[in-house]
């Protein structure tokens, strides 16, 4: 069952709130990643990469931002970004259980591709485990491609196996993105990433 709130946003996790969303990163990993991971191998990746410290080092050293995913003052689910050379790199996209399957996922692309822009880049791209059949539906829905595939060493004997996607964004996406900037900065429904007052 679907609960529609309302149209999402895309609130900056800033350094006060890391813990909140340490916590909430722990709990969607642990319900969503069940059927796929170990217990062990989930409890290893939470705490090397989305433990307070690790997300701490990811903003401070790796050119992230975490945004809270919001409706209507409720978080639904939080979205990693990293600034890479050539392209922007989708990191996490977590939406709660409840929130799933829901049209959510979409609405956050969209305000993703508008950071994309924002940022000059052309291309976005995710790795995504190759079990993990319902994102892949997902991306490839939203016309992520499949690029390559790759096996990244962990430690503890843990091993990421995982596909590379990539969307390409194309010259009408910007120039319609240029045009609902424009109206939403007229007063119509902004989507920029302000922070949070």
């Amino acid at each position: 069952m679907c609960y529609i709130i309302s149209m999402v946003e895309l609130i900056k996790v800033e350094s006060v709130d890391i813990p909140v969303l340490a916590q909430l990163a722990s709990s969607v990993w642990h319900e969503f990643w069940v059927d796929i991971l170990s217990f062990g191998q989930i409890e290893y990746m939470v705490e090397k990469f989305q433990s307070e410290n690790a997300i701490r080092e990811q903003i401070k050293s790796e050119n992230y931002t975490y945004f809270f995913i919001k409706a209507e003052g409720e978080t639904i689910g939080y979205v990693g970004l990293s600034l890479k050379p050539d392209y922007l790199f989708l990191s996490k996209l977590y939406i709660l259980h409840t929130y799933r399957h829901c049209g959510y996922g979409s609405e956050v692309f969209e305000l993703i591709k508008n950071f994309t822009y924002e940022h000059n880049y052309d291309r976005i791209r995710l790795t995504v485990n190759k079990h993990n059949t319902n994102a892949i539906e997902a991306y490839l829905g939203w016309n992520f491609e499949t690029i390559s595939s790759v096996e990244t060493e962990i430690g503890e004997g843990f091993i990421m196996d995982d596909y590379i996607m990539e969307y390409k964004l194309t010259i009408e996406e910007e120039k319609e993105e240029v045009e609902e900037e424009e109206e939403n900065s007229a007063g119509s429904l902004d989507l920029n990433f302000d922070e949070e007052d």
